[in-house]
């Protein structure tokens, strides 16, 4: 990977790495000598952005910064699209390098590169600097807790009227769950309570900070920023509560100084489904990228086509790979390749989701052989031409009632977890019991380990000896018809039993 572009590509997609293509897109003017000097920059309180946006803001650029420590000073190179950004210390700059080494840094919805500057420190002439400095002044007034002197004009910035922050989000296409929340706004400060709820429609939450200041800052910082690429968009607002009474500590509602709480009536029968420990539903990257409130899906552009391969031919149907990336996203359609049939193209809803399968199913064991799955040059996957008989190996998925995330703000959204060993059970028909779904399982080529129900009976978790035979199992009994017009809903648990 080079050097200065080691910020803001992620791996595996070409899509993606379309930045790393040729030497002459690596640098501002495309000199060998001037990527050598880059790519020997020393760790620097001062970082270099570049490909910013036009337009773009002095507060958007700070916004970067904010998360990782003091901002010291700014200077923007407005003509040339970039900034230099003065950070406190030397550690908070390695810092930020760092995370968005991992995660690609976006303002506006557009990769930005960052990389440590030669310059050890920013002299900035005040003048031509003017404007810059009044928005860092009253940025540090905010981080410092004091009422900034600046020009009321530049930045709104009274005093912080609530540590408690309003926030609705808009495009909510993908799962926001409260641990997802918790890792973006404590970035900021110490996140004490909070509660979710859906009004009007939309997901809101109010979220209470020990201090105002952190309130203000998160707000500053984080509002009309994209938790995932192009979607799930902050609003925040300071709420007109200065305290929160949480009751219960839930998937809906926590306080953090109390754990003692209990999880509420009905409660006890969700645990698995509720997230009870701080443990996203999103992929490691996912939540360390939702962590700064930034991408954690870079899927805007990539299409929603993936391309598995090294499948078991003879076990494997457009029917079972539904199921199985079905767990993932919404799949439109399948194709099995004519002339290769260990190789399916699989078309999900949209970019996210395609990527989100593949996070998660890429290198997994299925009917005996380790399935790789890519993302596909490919915009949409064809259907057969009318007559034309390509023995089945096309199936057109659109308008299955199956799909698990077509409904907005669906439960579905937060249970999505990596396979797993043990299954969860819903919508068991009344009147079975642990044998007869025991046996269900075990018909299915697997081995029962362990079997719990949950108090009502309409839901379970079974256990299979491996993560590969629980796969099998859910690809075959998904949406198996128990009589009486159940259908068992079949999902990985995050649970053990």
């Amino acid at each position: 990977m080079d050097g200065d572009v080691a910020v803001g590509v992620k791996r595996g997609s070409d899509e993606l790495n379309m930045y790393s293509s040729s030497p002459s897109s690596l640098t501002a003017n495309g000199s060998d000598s001037k990527k050598q000097r880059l790519e020997e920059s020393p760790p620097s309180r001062v970082l270099h952005i570049r490909k910013l946006p036009n337009e773009v803001s002095e507060t958007e650029v700070i916004a970067l910064g904010l998360p990782f420590g003091k901002v010291t000073n700014i200077l923007m190179l407005k003509g040339k699209n970039q900034a230099f950004l003065e950070l406190g210390t030397e550690e908070a700059a390695i810092t930020m390098v760092n995370y968005y080494t991992a995660v690609t840094p976006q303002v506006r919805n557009t990769p930005v590169f960052i990389q440590y500057s030669n310059h050890k420190e920013l002299k900035t002439d005040s003048a031509l600097n003017q404007r810059a400095q009044a928005v860092l002044q009253a940025v540090s007034a905010v981080q410092d807790g004091s009422s900034p002197s600046s020009d009321p004009g530049v930045l709104d910035l009274a005093p912080p009227p609530s540590p408690v922050l309003r926030i609705i989000i808009d495009n909510m296409f993908y799962p926001v769950t409260l641990d997802v929340l918790q890792q973006i706004f404590s970035k900021f400060g110490t996140v004490m309570k909070i509660i979710t709820f859906t009004k009007n429609n939309q997901f809101q939450a109010l979220l209470q900070f020990s201090d105002p200041v952190n309130a203000q800052q998160a707000k500053l910082s984080l509002d009309g920023q994209n938790i995932y690429n192009s979607c799930c968009t902050l609003r925040i607002d300071f709420s007109k509560l200065v305290n929160l009474n949480v009751k219960y500590n839930n998937d809906k509602s926590r306080d953090y100084t109390r754990p003692d709480l209990p999880t509420g009536d009905g409660e006890t029968a969700n645990k698995d489904h509720s997230l009870l420990g701080a443990i996203s539903p999103l992929s490691a990257a996912a939540a360390a990228a939702a962590a700064a409130g930034r991408v954690a899906l870079s899927g805007s552009g990539v299409s929603g086509v993936l391309l598995a391969s090294n499948l078991n031919e003879e076990m494997v149907t457009p029917q079972s790979l539904f199921t199985l990336f079905g767990v993932y996203g919404d799949v439109q359609r399948v194709k099995i390749l004519y002339n290769k049939k260990d190789s399916a193209l699989i078309q999900l809803s949209d970019g996210n989701q395609a990527q989100l399968a593949m996070s998660h199913l890429n290198g997994q064991k299925v009917f005996g052989k380790v399935m790789r799955v890519t993302l596909s040059k490919h915009q949409t996957v064809a259907l057969p031409r009318e007559g034309l008989d390509d023995q089945l190996l096309t199936k057109d998925f659109s308008g299955s009632p199956l799909h698990r995330f077509k409904k907005p703000g669906s439960k579905n959204f937060q249970n999505i977890f990596p396979p797993s060993a043990t299954l969860h059970l819903s919508n068991v028909r009344d009147g079975l019991g642990e044998d007869d779904l025991r046996l269900l399982f075990s018909n299915s080529g697997g081995t029962v380990k362990a079997f719990k129900f949950f108090q009502d009976r309409k839901m379970a978790l079974i256990q299979m000896t491996s993560v590969e035979e629980a796969i099998q199992t859910l690809m075959d009994l998904h949406n198996y018809d128990m009589g009486g017009n159940h259908h068992l809903k079949v999902s990985f648990s995050k649970s053990t039993i």
